[in-house]
């Protein structure tokens, strides 16, 4: 039996991904293009979401949709805020689409936004066409997702700073630089790096592995682990890092 959604209630999700190699905080958007007798009609791009089905938590359809879209669970994930302005879905291009899919227009939607690592997305084989694009570099965006995705990125400046999320963006292991160029990229900031490298080596729950860089040009950094197990133990609350 098909399982039955609630026409005015969906859930949003923004998934931020960190390239290492680009060193840039990306967003995962899927395209959304129709067309009727040769006409293009709408032809942008959007965050991924559905509507809550019935027996569902509002966390059960945010963990759903993000495995449709990128196959992975049990990710980082928050809930920010909910969008339910009368006029979000009201812009032309919206109400063509919306009148196409047969959407409720007086839908509120449920924000989430995930952390992950761009190399865990395989987008060759993705079924819905998902692209990374750098969140300071976005294309056109349909309905009100530009303003929901500046709302996440708002959210996750504050957090960064006061709980160890950004980890979640990392591979398991990584160098001190990697950790650098994740926060100047998520703030926006130049950081001074003798004194952020300083600081983060003497945090206790940072990890030096016997282990270096392979496969650079370069001379190989050291790697590094964060551990949870150890922060959790030090810390109730605790600013991660002093910039």
């Amino acid at each position: 039996m098909k399982p039955e959604k609630i026409l005015n209630i969906s859930v949003d999700c923004v998934v931020f991904g960190f390239d290492v190699n680009t060193k840039t905080l990306n967003i995962l958007l899927i395209p959304r293009y129709l067309e009727s007798k040769g006409k293009i009609l709408v032809d942008d791009f959007v965050l991924t979401g559905y509507h809550v089905y019935n027996h569902e938590t509002l966390d059960d359809t945010a963990t759903r949709v993000l495995n449709e879209l990128t196959g992975l669970t049990n990710q980082y994930k928050k809930q920010f805020k909910a969008f339910g302005n009368p006029d979000r879905l009201t812009n032309e291009k919206d109400l063509i689409w919306i009148k196409n899919e047969e959407f409720n227009l007086r839908t509120i939607t449920i924000a989430y936004y995930f952390l992950l690592n761009t190399e865990d997305v395989d987008l060759k084989n993705n079924k819905h066409k998902a692209q990374w694009f750098p969140v300071n570099d976005l294309p056109e965006l349909g309905f009100d997702h530009k303003n929901i995705i500046k709302e996440a990125y708002e959210d996750l400046k504050i957090k960064c700073l006061s709980e160890p999320i950004i980890f979640k963006l990392l591979p398991d292991k990584f160098t001190i630089n990697d950790v650098q160029d994740l926060y100047q990229s998520i703030l926006g900031i130049q950081i001074d790096n003798r004194n952020f490298r300083r600081k983060l080596i003497n945090k206790k729950y940072i990890i030096a592995l016997d282990e270096k860089q392979v496969g650079v040009s370069k001379r190989p950094a050291q790697l590094y682990m964060f551990s949870k197990d150890i922060y959790d133990k030090m810390f109730q609350k605790n600013y991660l890092i002093s910039i």
